[in-house]
């Protein structure tokens, strides 16, 4: 997914005071309530103004918490604060991300974030610019946040810090997981695709021999006619129609992110994309005998 970028524009900077001191929870609010009083804003009404797709939206700011939407510890890219030029280099082209979390021996110990654009201007897209590499000098501040907090909070707090990822650490000072603007401003806005998100027309996207990378919704129909396998049987056949809802009924829940759920034909459902209500993207590995004759 895409980050936002943490600098303010020109445009940006030449807002009033107040304006800019609002808040950006404030200003949906107001927004939606066609100029509702702020005390009630912050006590959780509902803007008169809006749709009730948008209430719902907005009820998540104060419903939803930071664990609810974070990714968790196990697929966070992170770097160590010894790597060398190549090696974030090599991260950042593999991951397609801009931002890293850096750490001291284990994720446990962050030190802070590296930013593309901070490699770039010393560095050169290609990392060739320059011998001299000093990643401490380019580490910028993260954030921390309890799995509990309201991410309506977390929000307000990034804006306010300028600051756009936050690792999510529990009571003993653990890293649970990780957060940044998009994953919280989705949930009020929607989903934000990007060039890294499988493409609007392609429903799955073929990562490796036997990997895919699918949406949630892709038919059942048309992916077992590109397998040549069947992935219903029985009643489920007619109650079930997409990727998302066979992996549904086979977890008997909405599962969480990075989740696997294995289908009794030998076939792998890993959860890269969901909230707690539905499920977005899928990595689907097949079994060793379907990878083989996926590759013919």
């Amino acid at each position: 997914m895409g980050e936002t970028d943490g600098s303010s524009s020109a445009a940006q900077g030449a807002r009033n005071e107040d304006d800019s001191s609002e808040g950006i929870i404030s200003r949906w609010w107001r927004a939606l309530g066609n100029g509702n009083d702020q005390a009630d804003q912050a006590a959780g009404s509902a803007p008169a103004g809006g749709s009730p797709e948008q209430v719902r939206s907005l009820a998540n700011l104060t419903r939803l918490r930071v664990e609810d939407v974070m990714i968790p510890r196990v697929e966070v890219v992170s770097a160590p604060v010894d790597s060398s030029k190549d090696d974030i280099l090599k991260v950042f082209r593999d991951s397609g991300l801009t931002r890293l979390p850096v750490y001291r021996d284990t994720l446990d110990s962050p030190l802070g974030l590296i930013h593309l654009k901070d490699f770039a201007l010393r560095h050169g897209f290609n990392g060739g610019q320059s011998a001299d590499f000093d990643l401490d000098a380019m580490l910028r501040p993260l954030l921390f946040a309890p799995p509990s907090m309201p991410i309506g909070v977390l929000l307000q707090k990034m804006q306010t810090d300028r600051i756009h990822m936050a690792l999510v650490i529990d009571e003993y000072g653990g890293v649970d997981g990780l957060v940044t603007i998009e994953d919280l401003i989705e949930q009020v806005i929607g989903e934000i695709e990007d060039e890294h998100d499988v493409d609007e027309g392609a429903l799955w996207v073929e990562e490796a021999p036997g990997c895919y990378l699918a949406q949630a919704r892709t038919p059942i129909d048309e992916f077992e006619a590109f397998l040549s396998q069947t992935l219903l049987f029985g009643d489920d056949v007619e109650d079930i129609d997409t990727l998302g809802g066979l992996v549904f009924m086979l977890a008997g829940r909405v599962p969480a992110r990075g989740e696997v759920v294995k289908h009794p034909e030998g076939i792998d459902f890993e959860v890269v994309d969901a909230d707690p209500r539905r499920i977005k993207r899928l990595r689907v590995r097949l079994g060793s005998g379907r990878r083989a004759q996926a590759a013919e």
